[in-house]
């Protein structure tokens, strides 16, 4: 029985190692535009939040299952989170550290909502409706996304095109996410070339679209 408990434990850990890539790049371009402190708090407050809902969803995984559009309604929402954190913070967005702190905070929150379907169906599967084990695989796996975001943050704020790829892997997510929607899932499960299409056409565009929505601001001042 403690076999079984440790192999699923070490499961757990491993799909939150390999998943949670994609949430370390949200948290860092979430936080960004904060000054250390913030930043500091962001990244803190917005994993525990996001986490602890994760744990939520994760409890509940069996219902959202049968939930139709769920994947495809969660690519959408990843999408506009992936435009948005691509776009140049406005001179005149500096108002109250607060409200920026908050806004960083709830967008890591929603992105990980939005992103962590899978995370969350794969931990269901693999904890075997023990709870215990998605408290405890989830809460180890916690530093090892906050520190990811810590090290990809500082890569971006040396090497600014990060923040464009960082969007682009959202926009691959989210392209992944709809063509797993049951729902519509047989227009793309035995056609390959439609597949790869929406992933270019998504991360294109979105990076595109951010670069032009900066073009354009940038021309308006």
């Amino acid at each position: 029985m403690e076999t079984d408990f440790l192999i699923s434990l070490l499961q757990i850990i491993a799909i939150d190692i390999l998943l949670g890539g994609d949430n370390a790049i949200v948290i860092a371009l979430a936080s960004r535009n904060l000054p250390e402190k913030q930043r500091n708090k962001a990244i803190f407050l917005g994993t525990g939040l996001a986490i602890l809902v994760r744990v939520v969803l994760t409890i509940v995984a069996v219902y959202l299952l049968n939930i139709p559009f769920l994947y495809l309604i969660g690519g959408v929402l990843l999408l506009i989170i992936a435009y948005k954190l691509i776009l140049e913070e406005d001179d005149e967005l500096e108002v109250k550290a607060g409200k920026n702190l908050s806004d960083a905070v709830k967008t890591i929150v929603f992105a990980d909502i939005a992103m962590g379907l899978d995370n969350v169906l794969a931990i269901a599967g693999a904890a075997h409706g023990n709870i215990v084990l998605v408290v405890i695989g989830l809460l180890v796996s916690v530093p090892i996304i906050i520190w990811g975001s810590k090290i990809i943050l500082h890569f971006m704020e040396r090497f600014p095109i990060l923040i464009y790829i960082g969007s682009g892997v959202l926009a691959f997510t989210a392209a992944g996410m709809i063509i797993e929607e049951k729902m519509i899932h047989s227009v793309f499960i035995d056609n390959t070339l439609l597949q790869y299409g929406l992933y270019a056409f998504l991360v294109v565009g979105v990076i595109f679209a951010g670069m032009m929505t900066n073009t354009f601001k940038r021309r308006a001042k």
